[in-house]
C-alpha cells in the first residue's frame, strides 16, 4: 500500500506502507544508530514523534521480548529505506510488520532517508504527516495544524501509574566461555548495597537494569510524585529519569525536585539533565535537530576523557543561564552543547546522554557505579 510522509515545510516522501495503516502526525525526527531499531521504537523519550532511520536496511534481526525498552512502542510512526523481507536471528519471536501491525504502529519504506536527514539537517526538525489516507495536499495541511513539540509535556502519558519496586531479570547477557570459567549465560547480580527512589518521566528499562547491576534496589515513582512522600521513603539517593517532551514545560516537577536538593544525592540522565537544569535555575532551548544515535562524543572536562555516547533528545541546557555553583561537566564535541552538570556545593550530578546505552556503546556505564560512590560518600 501506498504512504506520504509530508513535512510542514512542504517537502514530500512517497514509499510504501509496512506494519499499520491510517493517518499519523508528529515532530519528524532523525536517528543515526546503525543497530538497536527496537529499543529506539519503544523508547518512551520518542513519544509524539515519528523517527527516521538513516541505517539503510532495518528490520533483519525481527522483535524479542528481551530487548525492549518499555512495554509498547512509543514512536507516532516509522520512516526507512529498506524493510527487510527476512528476519533472521536466533532471539527473534517476531517481525517488525507483524510487531507494529499489533501496536497500530504505521511504517514507510522506500524513503530516501540520505535526502531527508539531509533535508532535517539544514531545515531542522518539524512537524510531520505520514498517512496512507491522505492525498498530498491534505497531508501538509495535516502536518502543520499538528502540535509543536515546544511546549508538549509527554511525560505524564509515559509515566508509571503506580509505584513499584524493580524486580524485573536484570543480569547482563554473556557467552559461554569455558576457558575462563564462564559457564553460564548469563552473570549473577551483586547484592543489594543501596536502596533509591527513581522518578518516571518515561524511564527506560535497561537503565533499571543497570542501576540493579550496580547494586541499587530501585523504588520507581510517577512522575508527579511529592517530594515529601519520596523524602518519607528514606532512600539512600535519588534518580531522575529520561523522558519525551519539553523539559521547560514540567514547572510542576521542577517544584518537587528542588524540595530534595540537598536532602538526598541526585543522580540525573537525559529530561532528569534539563529538569535539574532548570532546578538551579538555568534555562532549555530546542535544538535545530536534536542528537539522536550512538555515535555522538563527549568529553569529560575533569579528566578529558572522550566517550562515545548513545543520545536521544531534542533540547540543551544553556550553560550561560546556570548560576556560579553549578559546573559544566561535559561538552558534545560536535557542538559543544552542555552534555553534564553538578553542583559545586551539593551531591548533585545529571549527564545529558545515556550511559545505559541500549543502543549504543558501553563508555558511560561508569556514571552509575559513579553513583554508588556518590551516596557512599555522603553516608
Amino acid at each position: 500500500m501506498k504512504a506520504i510522509l509530508a513535512l510542514e515545510d512542504g517537502r514530500l516522501f512517497e514509499g510504501r506502507a509496512f506494519g499499520a495503516t491510517g493517518t499519523t502526525t508528529g515532530e519528524i525526527c532523525f536517528n543515526t544508530s546503525m543497530t538497536g531499531y527496537q529499543e529506539v521504537i519503544t523508547d518512551p523519550s520518542y513519544r509524539g514523534q515519528i523517527v527516521a532511520m538513516t541505517y539503510p536496511q532495518i528490520g533483519n534481526y525481527g522483535i524479542n521480548p528481551e530487548d525492549a525498552e518499555s512495554a509498547a512502542p512509543h514512536v507516532r510512526g516509522f520512516v526507512i529505506g529498506e524493510l527487510s523481507p527476512v528476519a533472521s536471528n536466533w532471539r527473534s519471536r517476531q517481525s517488525l510488520p507483524d510487531y507494529f501491525s499489533q501496536h497500530g504502529v504505521v511504517g514507510i519504506e522506500h524513503v530516501d532517508t540520505r535526502a531527508l536527514t539531509k533535508h532535517l539537517r539544514s531545515r531542522g526538525a518539524m512537524r510531520a504527516c505520514l498517512t496512507t489516507e491522505l492525498d498530498s495536499e491534505a497531508a501538509i495541511k495535516t502536518a502543520q495544524a499538528s502540535p509543536s513539540m515546544e511546549g508538549m509535556d509527554y511525560v505524564q502519558e509515559v509515566s508509571t501509574e503506580s509505584g513499584y519496586i524493580w524486580q524485573d531479570d536484570s543480569r547482563r547477557f554473556a557467552l559461554p566461555n569455558a576457558s575462563t570459567g564462564q559457564l553460564e549465560t548469563y552473570l549473577e547480580l551483586p547484592p543489594v548495597k543501596h536502596r533509591i527512589v527513581a522518578f518516571d518521566f518515561g524511564i527506560k528499562w535497561n537503565i533499571l537494569r543497570r542501576l540493579r547491576q550496580a547494586g541499587f534496589e530501585v523504588d520507581v515513582v510517577n512522575s508527579r510524585a511529592s517530594a515529601e512522600s519520596v523524602l518519607a521513603k528514606n532512600p539512600d539517593g535519588i534518580f531522575l529519569s529520561n523522558g519525551p517532551g519539553d523539559p521547560a514545560a514540567l514547572g510542576y516537577i521542577h517544584e518537587e525536585v528542588k524540595k530534595l536538593i540537598g536532602k538526598k544525592p541526585v543522580f540525573g540522565i537525559c529530561l532528569g539533565n534539563q529538569i535539574l537544569g532548570h532546578v538551579f535555575g538555568g534555562k532549555t532551548y530546542k535544538l535545530k535537530f536534536g542528537h539522536r544515535g550512538g555515535n555522538q562524543p563527549v568529553k569529560d572536562l575533569r579528566s578529558g576523557r572522550i566517550s562515545i555516547t548513545s543520545q536521544n533528545h531534542g533540547f540543551a541546557v544553556d550553560p550561560d543561564s546556570l548560576p556560579s555553583n553549578v559546573e559544566v561537566t561535559h561538552l558534545n564535541l560536535n557542538d559543544d552543547t552542555v552534555e553534564g552538570i553538578r553542583h559545586k556545593d551539593m551531591p548533585v550530578f545529571s549527564v545529558q546522554y545515556h550511559p545505559e546505552a541500549a543502543p549504543g556503546p558501553h563508555d558511560a556505564t561508569y556514571f552509575f557505579e559513579e553513583f554508588a560512590a556518590l551516596i557512599d560518600s555522603t553516608k
